[in-house]
């Protein structure tokens, strides 16, 4: 459902009760937890219950499983998710009464109200480079608020009030929410066509970014070396912006050198101007970790912090959830959950596991999310995944879209350049697929915005001592 942005939007402090349609998912459980820590009364629902309502509940706010009218009792203010439909009964009830019905946009706009907010952008990266800015700030005592889209190992939470004058967002591109935040700096990790089914075309969510960098007030820290993004640094400074392009690109004003990537993490140096600047160590593997938090020390730098300070706090960022996060071991085999979803980030996270693999196979169960992203890049995420020894792809994940018999799982199996590329059928019966598959020494990763997060705990269940699997047959494939 697409709601209008209001033309006011006041601040927290003068939104009465706020209730939120989808309170369980990562964007709006962010907003939620800033605002209860400002203390408006706040509640929520969602369809089903889950541990984030629990730890919602536990943080002060009002959950409720399943939508009813009822729930809005009290609310003055109403948030949705995109993904609430027009005939939700909480949706329908708001616009009888009158009430504010927001989208999350205009919910996370209250949040910034009086903060020096640094909104992370870009088609891939948001989430970790959001992150990984909060760990560096952090460590530079700058005690910096912030909402990301996802639980942070070592933060505990997607979301939490600073004492600090900072907010570090993370700004969705996937239905404008990123065009109303007005933030002091940005960082764009990449412009990769993506959610076609909101922007149309290529050319027209191109254009959304550079909508995004007129609404920029002070910097932008970009990735040199991406296209996208590199592209519009002449537009930022003709806007008199402070301009900061990072990368290993020979001209980018802030240049990673000699990155080397293995199994336990990442390292890399820092010049600027041919100089040195600082060392970093990543605890995560992957040279895309790497660009995001060089990136994430570009912005550090801008608001004037120290360097060694900033990439300490870098060297702490142990992972996100569903971002490459190790789930655990079982039978010999390691488990590894991601949410990757589309060919580029394929890419990236197959790189990433291949290196942690080492001399292990690499299998990969793969659920495709949305038809229409699927119809588009399929063929894509198909080449990407051959990067795997043995690859296995979910029927696709719907969400917000109805089925395409023509869209299937076979859209992404028919270009995977392995023979030992199955289908794996629903979801719910993917790990009685995978189980049989699985050697030791093995490298799982599970791929997908959708819910097979859900798999790889079973998978590992499976395979623990008394799991049920058994050893496994010296003839399986």
């Amino acid at each position: 459902m697409r709601i209008p942005v209001p033309t006011e939007i006041p601040p927290v402090d003068r939104l009465g009760h706020v209730h939120f349609i989808g309170v369980g998912g990562a964007g709006l459980s962010a907003i939620a937890r800033l605002m209860v820590q400002q203390g408006v009364p706040v509640s929520g629902s969602d369809a089903v219950d889950s541990p984030v309502l629990e730890a919602l509940r536990s943080e002060g706010v009002t959950c409720f499983v399943g939508h009813a009218a009822e729930h809005l009792a009290g609310a003055d203010t109403v948030v949705a998710s995109t993904a609430v439909r027009e005939d939700n009964p909480e949706v329908v009830e708001a616009q009888q009464r009158g009430l504010r019905l927001w989208p999350r946009s205009a919910g996370l706009r209250s949040v910034m109200a009086g903060r020096r907010t640094v909104a992370v952008a870009g088609t891939h990266g948001k989430t970790t480079t959001t992150a990984m800015l909060t760990f560096a700030l952090t460590a530079a005592g700058a005690e910096p608020s912030f909402a990301i889209g996802a639980e942070v190992a070592g933060l505990g939470t997607n979301a939490r009030v600073g004492s600090g004058d900072v907010l570090v967002a993370e700004a969705d591109e996937s239905d404008g929410a990123f065009l109303v935040y007005e933030p002091e700096g940005a960082i764009i990790t990449n412009v990769d066509a993506d959610h076609l089914d909101t922007w149309g075309t290529e050319e027209a969510y191109a254009a959304a970014f550079a909508d995004f960098v007129d609404t920029v007030g002070r910097f932008v820290v970009l990735a040199a070396d991406d296209p996208g993004a590199a592209r519009l640094a002449e537009r930022a400074r003709s806007r008199g912006l402070t301009v900061v392009t990072a990368g290993t690109d020979p001209g980018a004003d802030l240049r990673a050198v000699d990155v080397v990537v293995e199994p336990s993490g990442t390292t890399f140096g820092v010049e600027r101007d041919g100089r040195h600047v600082v060392d970093v160590r990543l605890a995560v593997p992957g040279e895309h970790y790497a660009q995001d938090a060089l990136l994430a020390l570009g912005a550090g730098l801008v608001l004037g912090h120290d360097a060694e300070q900033l990439a300490d706090g870098l060297s702490r960022y142990a992972g996100a959830h569903r971002r490459m996060e190790h789930l655990g071991d079982a039978g010999g085999v390691r488990v590894y959950d991601s949410y990757a979803h589309h060919p580029t980030e394929i890419r990236a996270d197959l790189a990433a596991a291949r290196a942690l693999a080492g001399s292990g196979r690499l299998v990969v169960a793969f659920q495709p999310h949305l038809v229409s992203r699927t119809r588009i890049f399929g063929a894509q995420m198909g080449r990407e995944l051959s990067a795997a020894d043995r690859v296995v792809v979910a029927d696709l994940y719907l969400a917000r879209e109805d089925p395409d018999p023509d869209v299937t799982a076979a859209t992404v199996l028919e270009t995977v350049d392995r023979p030992e590329a199955t289908a794996g059928g629903p979801v719910a019966d993917l790990a009685d697929v995978l189980v049989p598959l699985l050697h030791e020494g093995d490298l799982l990763l599970t791929l997908g915005a959708g819910d097979i997060t859900t798999v790889g705990p079973v998978v590992l269940e499976r395979l623990s001592p008394g799991g049920g699997s058994g050893p496994w047959a010296d003839d399986q494939q």
